[in-house]
């Protein structure tokens, strides 16, 4: 992962972490991160699916842009959050913990946290078919709920800050059936 370079430590919040942190933060603040894109890429056997019908969790993957949250942690609390967040994103190898680039909505720019996707594990699913993902948002459901909830909870929160993700959005919409998340 490398060193931070000392200051206040940022984490890069896409998916989940937006409207379920795992941890405090002394500030919060609407940001992005270039080179990077969320995506439905992360293959989950426990969390939103099953070994025998695995759902799909977000993952960042490269190119393109990401919009999200840089959540400042609080000093006297880092150690305690550093050790929730590993707990939450790394219990498998399927990320690799970066520092981002991450402009803030001041147009700052900040070193943060970020979970980025390793292509070369079986975990990752890359990007599927829509067939696939329509029978994912139909069955998938694991420890936390469906994979069709997190997406939804996930787009919600992003619209509610007035930072949705149309790419993303454009293509839930084909899969999605009953017009959910419309």
């Amino acid at each position: 992962m490398g060193r931070h370079k000392g200051g206040p430590v940022w984490l890069f919040a896409y998916g989940s972490l937006i409207w379920r942190p795992e941890c405090s933060a002394a500030e919060r603040v609407r940001a992005r991160v270039h080179g990077y894109h969320r995506g439905l890429y992360l293959w989950s056997h426990e969390h939103r699916g099953t070994p025998e019908l695995p759902g799909l969790v977000f993952g960042l993957d490269r190119g393109g842009s990401c919009s999200g949250f840089a959540y400042r942690l609080p000093e006297e609390q880092l150690e305690a959050s550093l050790y929730a967040l590993w707990r939450r994103e790394m219990p498998y190898p399927s990320y690799r913990p970066h520092w981002l680039s991450c402009r803030l909505e001041d147009g700052s720019q900040v070193q943060a946290l970020g979970f980025v996707l390793e292509r070369h594990l079986p975990s990752y699913a890359g990007n599927l078919p829509d067939s696939v993902l329509n029978q994912v948002f139909e069955s998938a459901c694991g420890r936390y709920g469906t994979t069709r909830d997190y997406v939804e909870q996930t787009i919600n929160a992003l619209r509610s800050h007035a930072m949705p993700d149309k790419n993303l959005e454009a293509r839930l919409k084909r899969c999605f059936k009953n017009g959910a998340c419309d």
